[in-house]
């Protein structure tokens, strides 16, 4: 990075950290509901912008964009049952928070049922969120290491103790307001990136030519209407699984929850969970369209053989440096005759329909095979080097799906944006780990120590704790960021993760809010108890994608909980 990217970076970064203290700098910070719930102020664009800032983490801006580049856009299906989900929220779970004045949204299982369910359900949440922060920590250490050559182990501490101290000073309502700033940034920096992406193409190649490259080598293969359960990503599995795990993410994880109870009235606070439903599908799309964009870009233009900068240069050094040269030696062979089968098929691409003959289409088969087939060998060589890699340190990160769009970054764009794009995953980043700390910082507090332990202490006592237990949650969070580096492609990670736990959660709480009359606590305990079990059971003995986890833990604590109620009454 350059004088003038440094500049970019840390002067952003200054100016939304000071405009967010100074826009919350108030009376109400001295309280414990302005502390965890930003004594309820927020407006509904802040409550959007937040809840967008909380989701889109780092490893959105870092993954996604690999991750279309490896396997098209199909993940973009993920977000189908978010709007749905959004409404069913707004309509059915928002009223009851504010009927109740909850903190927290655990508070409303002890309602409905007992202490017992409540801290099941606390318990699911912090083992989950606790390890998302840590992945979220993770992310801009890559970013660190392949642009400053950091180690990504020390980076991991400075990031993470950075976020954890800015989450201690500032509260909910600090983070809210630096999160709108932030996510401003964000879309700015993305759109920009999206353009040059097209913009640095050769001249020879248009928008639509790399449209149609994009299409023919399955880069936008989001149209899959299969009903398989082993599928991740179809039309289904994010209607339906993507429907339940967006009900449970935005309807009972507190990192969202605890977003918008900030809102200023209930109609803001719908208002804010709705737009974020409207919006979330078009920015997912944008984000992922540039990885597909990307793939195009790397035909003109020669890729690393392997995009862990880090890596590659361990291997140029060690005693497989001959055969990692060969390795090279042929990526740039392969290269220069890919290249050339690419613009043949692009030319054939831009035949009209009406003027294709029968000669025209065996040459055009000709064509579209020779270019599939360089593809192909580029895959294998790229394979060589990964068995390489590994042959020469068992512990090396095969998985580079991470580092694909900042190496687009960093080799690409002109100074001043290089500081602009990492600014941008650094805010993401803060944005997310902050919410999840604070979340985890109010729950501790609120449905642990003041529930059980200490109920009737003073707002300056319960700060200081929610303080103390931020600092506690960081410093796991930085240990699990430790263990997270060498995982493949994080936004795949961070989501199964969840799904681990959301759809038990989420069948805890339908059963309060729904079906409370029709069971009873130690009914829904034990419930999702097994449930909880059998999802980790399916995970690693059958092939299930991890969205369906969401609907069938939902599905089976419902369905446990009415029958145990009938065993237990007889």
């Amino acid at each position: 990075m350059q004088l003038l990217d440094w500049l970019v970076l840390i002067g952003t970064t200054l100016f939304i950290t000071l405009y967010g203290m100074w826009k919350t700098k108030k009376e109400e910070e001295e309280t414990i509901d302005g502390y965890l719930r930003s004594d309820h102020n927020l407006s509904w664009f802040t409550i959007m912008l937040s809840v967008i800032s909380t989701q889109a983490s780092a490893v959105t801006f870092l993954s996604a964009p690999g991750q279309a580049y490896n396997d098209g856009m199909r993940f973009v299906l993920f977000y189908l049952g978010m709007p749905l989900a959004m409404v069913f929220i707004s309509a059915f779970i928002i009223p009851v928070y504010y009927r109740l004045n909850v903190v927290t949204a655990y508070e409303v299982l002890e309602e409905k049922f007992d202490v017992r369910v409540r801290s099941l359900a606390v318990f699911f949440f912090l083992i989950q969120r606790s390890l998302a922060a840590g992945i979220s920590i993770a992310a801009p250490a890559i970013v660190f290491s392949v642009i400053l050559d950091w180690n990504s182990y020390f980076t991991n501490i400075v990031i993470g103790s950075i976020v954890t101290i800015y989450t201690v000073l500032g509260g909910s309502d600090t983070i809210s307001q630096t999160q709108k700033l932030q996510m401003i940034v964000i879309l700015a920096g993305m759109t920009i990136a999206g353009y040059l992406v097209v913009a640095l193409m050769p001249a020879e190649v248009g928008f639509v030519d790399a449209l149609r490259l994009a299409g023919k080598s399955e880069k936008f293969n989001t149209m899959d209407f299969s009903f398989n359960f082993e599928n991740k990503y179809t039309i289904w599995s994010g209607l339906i699984g993507g429907f339940f795990l967006q009900m449970a993410y935005f309807g009972t994880d507190q990192s969202q929850v605890g977003r918008y109870l900030g809102g200023s009235s209930m109609t803001q606070s719908r208002l804010g969970i709705l737009l974020n439903g409207i919006f979330k599908i078009p920015m997912q799309f944008g984000i992922l369209f540039i990885g597909a964009m990307l793939f195009v870009f790397y035909q003109f233009t020669q890729p690393p053989i392997f995009f862990n900068s880090v890596e590659t240069h361990q291997l140029s050094k060690s005693k497989y440096k001959t055969e990692y040269q060969d390795l090279e030696n042929q990526h740039k062979a392969n290269f220069i005759e890919k290249k050339q089968a690419t613009k043949a098929y692009m030319e054939a691409l831009r035949v009209p329909e009406n003027e294709k003959t029968a000669d025209f289409n065996q040459k055009f088969k000709q064509i579209e095979d020779k270019y599939h087939q360089s593809e192909q060998k580029s895959k294998e060589i790229r394979k060589e080097f990964v068995t390489l890699l590994k042959k020469n340190d068992p512990e090396a990160n095969e998985k580079d799906v991470n580092y694909i769009f900042l190496t687009f970054v960093n080799d690409f764009l002109p100074v001043g944006l290089i500081g602009l794009l990492i600014a941008v995953i650094l805010f993401a980043s803060m944005s997310t780990t902050a919410s999840e700390l604070n979340a985890l910082a109010s729950t501790s507090m609120v449905d642990i120590y003041k529930r059980s332990i200490k109920p009737n202490a003073r707002d300056k006592h319960y700060i200081k704790m929610s303080k103390l237990f931020t600092l506690i949650w960081g410093a796991f969070a930085i240990v699990v960021a430790q263990l997270s580096l060498h995982l493949g492609t994080l936004i795949e990670v961070v989501n199964m993760l969840g799904s681990w736990f959301y759809g038990t959660i989420l069948g805890i709480f339908l059963m309060a809010f729904f079906g409370a009359k029709h069971t009873n606590s130690t009914s829904v305990l034990w419930s999702a108890i097994i449930t909880q079990m059998f999802v980790i059971f399916i995970y690693y003995n059958t092939k299930i994608a991890f969205l369906w986890f969401n609907v069938i833990g939902c599905a089976m604590v419902v369905v446990l909980s009415l029958v145990l109620r009938l065993v237990l009454r007889k």
